[in-house]
């Protein structure tokens, strides 16, 4: 008879450790669906926030606030083209640069570099990705905008480019010019300053490598040691094994991490605002002074009012479309990659 109490108590009290259980997990459930739709409120509630302030310029301009260049806070005239192309062109710039030497350094330190460099190399790496934007905005106005403009804007006007923008005024023209006009036209010279959408896009891709790097140098170590050695045993070189095997078995996240650093470089703020130059005038030159979003933004909201505040607003949302859609085709980019290793 005791025996038989002693089972049933022991049932009872596992029943109520499992119904204890079950709700414990229920509730931890719902802590953890609470904290992923916090993020998306957030996100939604800051694109609305910035679409709603904005409701008046595109009520006013319509969609010619897209395509207009003119912004003019005195006659209450704004397009967002310029800010738009400046924040489209010192990124692509800066991904131009970045890609290829974060892929180099990633390379050197998982495949080539000695074990006693690779630790000081990854610490300089990760020291990069800690300094503050407006330190690298103060180091690239006050040292490397003056070296860009007496040493490096010369040498690309007349490798390149033209003296002048205007292609029927007299000037030394490059031989690149005289065949290739686009050429011409983003590297000619319309002003002395050296702050420029280039020069925005330089510093931008310094910002970024140390995160393109560190993912990529990351992933490439996820990489099995068996499927190098046996590349390296068939008589593969070290270019071949990184070609065929190691970029091929992290793609997926090597595209993550490049995404990630465009990202970053989409809304930087500090150092585009000290190196672009922030005139707001739309020019195929890449040595001329531009605007991106974030710059007009941190420029002009601390005094803007009205309609000029409004269209700031919407600036701001489109910084948020634009993001937005990189997002969108990193994502379709990593399912159509990962469709085709499924076949």
């Amino acid at each position: 008879m005791q025996a038989d109490q002693g089972v049933i108590a022991s049932t009872i009290a596992q029943e109520q450790r499992s119904t204890r259980d079950a709700r414990h997990d229920r509730l931890f459930g719902w802590l953890l669906k609470g904290c992923a739709l916090l993020v998306l409120a957030c996100l939604l509630g800051a694109a609305g926030s910035t679409l709603w302030g904005g409701r008046e310029a595109f009520g006013t301009f319509g969609w010619g606030f897209l395509t207009s260049a003119e912004w003019n806070p005195t006659d209450d005239v704004y397009g967002a083209l310029v800010p738009v192309a400046g924040t489209i062109s010192t990124s692509l710039i800066a991904l131009l640069i970045a890609v290829p030497v974060s892929f180099g350094i990633a390379l050197y330190l998982s495949e080539v570099a000695p074990p006693w460099l690779r630790t000081p190399v990854s610490s300089a790496i990760e020291l990069l990705a800690g300094i503050p934007s407006i330190i690298y905005g103060m180091w690239g106005l006050f040292i490397f905008v003056p070296f860009f403009s007496d040493h490096i804007k010369p040498w690309l006007i007349s490798a390149l480019g033209r003296e002048s923008c205007d292609v029927h005024e007299a000037g030394n023209v490059s031989w690149v010019a005289q065949h290739v006009p686009f050429m011409g036209k983003m590297f000619c010279n319309e002003n002395s300053f050296g702050g420029s959408v280039l020069t925005a896009g330089i510093v931008l891709a310094i910002m970024i490598i140390p995160f393109i790097s560190s993912v990529m140098r990351e992933v490439f170590q996820t990489v099995p040691t068996r499927l190098k050695e046996s590349a390296y045993a068939l008589g593969s070189s070290t270019w071949e094994v990184s070609w065929d095997i190691v970029l091929p078995y992290t793609r997926s996240a090597v595209i993550g991490g490049i995404f990630l650093g465009l990202g970053r470089a989409l809304g930087e703020t500090m150092a585009v605002t000290f190196i672009i130059g922030n005139k707001m005038k739309l020019s195929p030159s890449l040595l001329d002074p531009g605007a991106s979003i974030a710059s007009t933004i941190a420029n002009q909201f601390g005094e803007a009012a009205g309609l000029q505040k409004s269209a700031l607003m919407a600036l701001a949302f489109l910084l948020f479309v634009v993001t937005f859609i990189v997002l969108l085709i990193a994502r379709l980019m990593l399912r159509r990659l990962a469709h085709k290793e499924g076949r």
